[in-house]
């Protein structure tokens, strides 16, 4: 899982796709032969430039400009104003203009929310010469569309001083809803700890790519990183170092409901994992009676896997887990909590399977379905749980048909392939940060494949979503964090979202280009691959 010995492949058939012969019919529309270059530098970005890919666009008609007379005006409801004053908050700025925020008015962009075929997080997208229109039945719909208007504009609209217009969206519709429920992102703040505003920042990112799941790898060997009142030394004794033997950190309960009402702010569900039976030893050290000698081992600052476990027989081990899972479901009002159960190499497999067995209806208890690493499924996956699959090419067929087995009878899947969408491994052997135990995974293949293909006897049925996972060896601050997941992250963002038909590397490659003045803007570090286009060079 995130370690240096641990978790693919498969080459996806590319369909022919629309959004290649849209995007020349959206720049015929745009770019008139011979036109002056001013001209060209105005003309909009066409609709299906975007990341993640649309379901459906259909080019056409006159652009909306933004003028200084351009309001926001929102149904009246709570949750809609709150995204509405969200988007002008990004608006103002860059555009200097007012962008009053109102309940009424005519022209200008409208959200609405109404009945129809949009699902849970789906939308539409209006524009034409007098004014764009979002309308979604939902607020989460709401909030994706508003993302996609983002990318619709020039990409200086991310910056916070003003900026030359003109501020064009191009006509037409965007119809528009995800593949998979599941979109998620994994930081792990346990090897390395990152405070409540890296976070933060973090999910601002995952949001503008329509990720809608923040798992939080929240304890490990090198650091426990949530308070927890009845075993207290778990948080300032287990989450004083971290990896090279930083100071490490943890967050408090109010901090950590902080990050969780700023992921919902965003409409991003957080994940939190208490990794369990092993990846424990900052557990370990901080209790000596959860281990079966009574011994506590010292502090771990390095970056090994499999060496420590919880004493499965010892009654204590479950009046812990009890005790950290009740008061973890209680800060998280989201549906999952991720137990972990990969590499618990030094737990065997009775003990695993015993253990498993009695920590899956806890979580049951307090509320919450169940998530684990794949290894779960060499267990008895409860029912309704959730397994995350982090195999390689090389993974043996054995475990793989365990994995699929498990999926025909009704556990479902979150994809994870570690040498496709584990954001920690090294782009090329020279880049740094990273590491390589996945192989190296450029940004052709972390997006290249086929989630609801990929795993052989697995019904694509039993896929829920998939997950980039960023674990953090290697990493220590904001910055190493975007260029790992820059340009990679809208990859697996696209594979959760667009539907397969759209999947194409050619015109995808293009498209990943045209983000990268938007991540100037917003600041974010990126690796320039070369095998993006990226522009001037």
């Amino acid at each position: 899982m995130g370690a240096l010995v641990r978790r693919h492949h498969g080459t996806t058939p590319r369909t022919p796709r629309l959004l290649g012969s849209l995007l020349l019919v959206a720049a015929a529309g745009a770019f008139t032969l011979g036109a002056a270059p001013a001209a060209r530098a105005a003309a909009p970005a066409p609709l299906d430039q975007v990341v993640p890919a649309p379901a459906s666009v259909q080019p056409g008609g006159t652009p909306y400009t933004l003028t200084r007379a351009t309001g926001v005006h929102v149904d009246h409801n709570a949750e809609v104003r709150r995204i509405g004053a969200y988007l002008t908050a990004i608006l103002r700025p860059s555009t200097g203009y007012p962008v009053p925020l109102t309940d009424s008015g005519t022209g200008g962009i409208r959200l609405h929310l109404a009945k129809g075929d949009f699902g849970a997080e789906g939308y539409r997208l209006q524009s034409a010469a007098d004014g764009v229109t979002l309308t979604a039945s939902t607020p989460a719909g709401l909030f994706h569309g508003v993302q996609t208007l983002r990318q619709l504009l020039p990409a200086s609209v991310e910056r916070k001083t003003v900026q030359t217009g003109p501020w064009r969206i191009a006509g037409g519709t965007v119809e528009d809803r995800p593949r998979y429920a599941y979109r998620g992102a994994m930081l792990d703040v346990s090897r390395h700890f990152f405070t409540v505003a890296q976070v933060e920042r973090y999910i601002d990112q995952l949001a503008l790519y329509k990720i809608n799941e923040l798992h939080l790898h929240l304890s490990d060997d090198q650091g426990w990183r949530i308070a927890v009142d009845s075993w207290p030394r778990l948080a300032t004794h287990g989450g004083s170092t971290e990896v090279g033997g930083g100071k490490g950190g943890y967050y408090t309960k109010a901090q950590y409901q902080q990050i969780v009402r700023y992921a919902a702010s965003r409409y991003l569900e957080v994940v939190p994992e208490i990794d369990m039976p092993g990846h424990t030893n900052a557990a370990l050290s901080s209790y000596a009676r959860l281990n079966c000698d009574g011994v506590a081992p010292p502090l771990y600052t390095g970056t090994q896997v499999g060496f420590s476990s919880l004493c499965v027989p010892k009654k204590v081990t479950y009046d812990f887990a009890d005790d950290v899972i009740r008061e973890l479901a209680a800060l998280t009002p989201g549906r999952y909590l991720h137990i972990g159960g990969d590499e618990a190499h030094s737990t065997s497999h009775a003990d695993y399977v015993a253990f498993m067995d009695r920590v899956q209806p806890i979580v049951a208890r307090y509320g919450k379905t169940v998530i684990g690493w794949h290894q779960l499924t060499g267990a008895h996956p409860a029912e309704g749980a959730l397994a995350q699959y982090w195999g390689l090419d090389g993974t043996s067929a054995t475990e793989k048909a365990q994995v699929a087995e498990a999926a025909r009878n009704g556990t479902g899947l979150i994809l994870s392939p570690a040498d496709r969408v584990y954001l920690d491994m090294k782009y090329t052997k020279s880049t740094k940060p990273g590491t390589t135990w996945a192989g190296t995974v450029e940004v052709q293949r972390s997006y290249d494949w086929n989630p609801g293909a990929y795993l052989a006897g697995a019904p694509a049925s039993a896929v829920k979503g998939v997950e980039a996972p960023l674990w953090s060896e290697t990493l220590k601050t904001s910055a190493d964090i975007e260029y790992m997941a820059f340009p990679r992250l809208p990859g697996a963002a696209e594979l959760g979202w667009s539907p397969a038909a759209t999947h194409d590397w050619t015109t995808y490659r293009r498209r990943l280009a045209a983000q990268a003045p938007r991540w100037d803007a917003l600041g974010i570090a990126y690796y320039k691959s070369p095998q993006v286009p990226w522009p001037n060079g």
